[in-house]
């Protein structure tokens, strides 16, 4: 059984972290150890999504997650996966702006570090705002596309906001391909 000490780092580094050392060689059973509720939870479920079956173990503020994997289970997940994410403003969330960009930057951020990434990014409303080409997440932007994850921005959107000339990541698409891409994507993640 391999072991990693996390204990002392905040979220979202758990997560990273174990997906790194995941990355870095073939684990079939591991134990991880936390010392925040929420940082044990979002790695008992990033284990389940990589196909481990969890437990998790508490004693005095600290979390001992074991994972065992299985090999079944990832390869119907990585066949059924199809997600599609959607975009339709300029910030994550509701609330203050700032806040929102900062989340925006560190869900798309996130993207990257993703095992199995989304199939489709589909910009609409402000959200095309993102997509153009002096976006302070353009850089971010190609770095996902350049993943093979396909960039959509609505043209009336990009119309509507003075924005077609101005594209500077993905491709320019219609009401029917991208309904079409919502009724062929097996999820729907939205920030």
């Amino acid at each position: 059984m391999e072991y990693l000490n996390l204990k002392g780092k905040t979220c979202p580094v758990p997560v990273i972290e174990t997906k790194n050392f995941l990355e870095s060689r073939v684990v079939d059973a591991i134990e991880i150890v936390v010392d925040d509720p929420t940082a044990s939870e979002n790695v008992r479920r990033f284990l389940g999504t990589r196909g481990y079956s969890t437990s998790v173990a508490e004693e005095n503020g600290i979390y001992r997650i074991e994972g065992c994997r299985d090999e079944a289970s990832i390869e119907v997940q990585l066949q059924e996966r199809r997600s599609l994410v959607y975009i339709d403003g300029e910030f994550m969330g509701r609330g203050n702006e700032e806040l929102g960009k900062i989340l925006m930057r560190t869900f798309l951020n996130t993207i990257k570090e993703l095992e199995v990434c989304p199939w489709k990014m589909v910009f609409i409303n402000s959200g095309v705002k993102l997509v153009a080409s002096d976006s302070e997440y353009l850089n971010i932007l190609k770095d996902i596309q350049g993943l093979g994850i396909e960039i959509i921005a609505c043209g009336t959107c990009l119309d509507y906001y003075h924005l077609k000339e101005k594209i500077g990541v993905g491709r320019i698409g219609n009401m029917f391909e991208i309904m079409t891409s919502f009724n062929e994507a097996t999820n729907v993640i939205r920030p």
